[in-house]
């Protein structure tokens, strides 16, 4: 029945059932099947759990490169731009993805009385910070509010930098710019700062289906943003955008040192390549084994696929 459901593009209701203790509001079942696309490993409550190995690596894609690869799936949503910074660090992971919409005195009481017996504490911008792990993501559609839209200051900065290691994407805002610049390592991609309390905003949804701005994010995508913005890849295609993003960073370097030293022409570097440059970016690979993160197995199959 819950995938029947599922398979309507219907969510359950936000508001869980009081005494199970849960750390989502949309079942294992129903998020699994959301993300029916992944293989992998999953953590206990369903959320997709890309390999630490693949996050280091994700560290060194470029963005440009991540969204080609997107378009050229069909993954038309997932990039969104337009935010301010504490710094200019990158921020990498998993994603806990958290809801937040305008609160009514109703709907709030009955949710706090259901984490209470959940033994959740504290304001529920909290909550989303509880279920972290090392090298998660803290990704929450505040709906864009700026003033009394403040979803952390510095003492919750602290606390989320502890638990995953990492920063946070909100669609809302920040207070504390201050103190959140002390923290080394820390980052948060916002829509502003602004010095007021959070007020009148409530959480509604927990490791469920959000949207950031124009993209639409899951639980468990690969967060990886720069200057410009934030793309949000979905678990699935994690490994395949990164391989394709290394193989073309690879092409690039190879390019270049080619063109520094004058061994090729700009043409030849930027056309079709031929038997015998193949031959020397295959040799250089191996003079530069470093900068190889792919298995010489993808690799092989990249050269075997790409269309020169």
């Amino acid at each position: 029945m819950k995938l029947k459901m599922a398979a309507m593009g219907l969510l359950l209701p936000a508001i869980l059932l009081a005494g199970k203790v849960m750390a989502q509001t949309i079942s294992k079942e129903e998020l699994i099947f959301y993300t029916s696309e992944w293989k992998g490993e999953r953590f206990k409550d369903g959320r997709p759990k890309i390999p630490d190995a693949l996050l280091e690596r994700a560290k060194n894609v470029g963005i440009e490169e991540a969204w080609t690869v997107l378009k050229n799936e069909g993954y038309n949503n997932q990039f969104e731009g337009n935010w301010k910074t504490v710094n200019d660090k990158p921020v990498i992971g998993r994603a806990v993805t958290a809801m937040f919409m305008p609160s009514r005195p109703d709907v709030e009481k009955n949710i706090k009385e259901c984490g209470s017996k959940q033994g959740r504490k504290g304001n529920t911008n909290a909550w989303p910070i509880d279920v972290l792990t090392n090298g998660d993501v803290y990704v929450a559609d505040g709906f864009g509010k700026i003033k009394a839209g403040t979803l952390i200051g510095d003492n919750l900065g602290n606390s989320i930098f502890n638990k995953s290691g990492n920063g946070v994407i909100f669609n809302g805002a920040a207070r504390d710019l201050a103190g959140l610049a002390k923290i080394e390592g820390f980052n948060a991609f916002v829509r502003d700062f602004d010095p007021s309390y959070l007020e009148d905003m409530v959480l509604m949804g927990l490791n469920t289906p959000i949207r950031i701005g124009n993209a639409i994010v899951l639980p468990g995508d690969l967060v990886i943003s720069e200057k410009e913005g934030v793309l949000f890849i979905p678990a699935h295609l994690a490994e395949k955008v990164i391989s394709t993003a290394e193989f073309i960073g690879l092409r690039d370097k190879f390019g270049q040192a080619m063109l520094k030293a004058g061994t090729y022409t700009t043409g030849e570097i930027d056309s079709q390549w031929t038997p015998a440059i193949k031959d020397a970016f295959l040799k250089w690979l191996e003079q530069h084994p470093g900068e190889m993160k792919m298995t010489r197995q993808q690799l092989d199959e990249f050269m075997q696929k790409r269309t020169w």
